[in-house]
């Protein structure tokens, strides 16, 4: 072993890891939950393992709610990915950028043990 006791670990789940919505534009979105909660088990799971061990990894599921993606273009197959950011916004008032997750990371590891 490499005897490492140090570090950080990122899970990105989402807020469908911890609730269930019933999203009447995009069908069966049960199964997109059941792989969010998987994320949020395996986070918990995890974050207990290494403090049994008394490990100094640390470890930080980010649970966002509606980032502006590709995600929802190419669930929906659309055809013009550009387009189809652009309807975020009638979606919801509080989109996410992909900055702002990054901010929420850079938060996390400049947060003392």
């Amino acid at each position: 072993e490499r005897k490492v006791d140090n570090g950080h670990i990122f899970l990105l789940n989402s807020m469908s890891g911890h609730r269930i919505v019933q999203a009447l534009s995009v069908p069966n979105t049960y199964f997109y939950a059941a792989t969010r909660f998987a994320t949020t088990a395996l986070t918990e799971g995890l974050r207990q393992e290494l403090r049994d061990m008394q490990s100094n990894i640390r470890v930080t599921a980010i649970s966002s709610g509606l980032i502006r993606t590709e995600f929802r273009g190419r669930l929906m197959k659309a055809e013009d990915m550009l387009e189809s950011k652009k309807e975020y916004d009638t979606i919801c008032d509080n989109v996410l950028e992909a900055e702002d997750i990054a901010s929420a990371m850079i938060y996390a590891l400049s947060t003392p043990p």
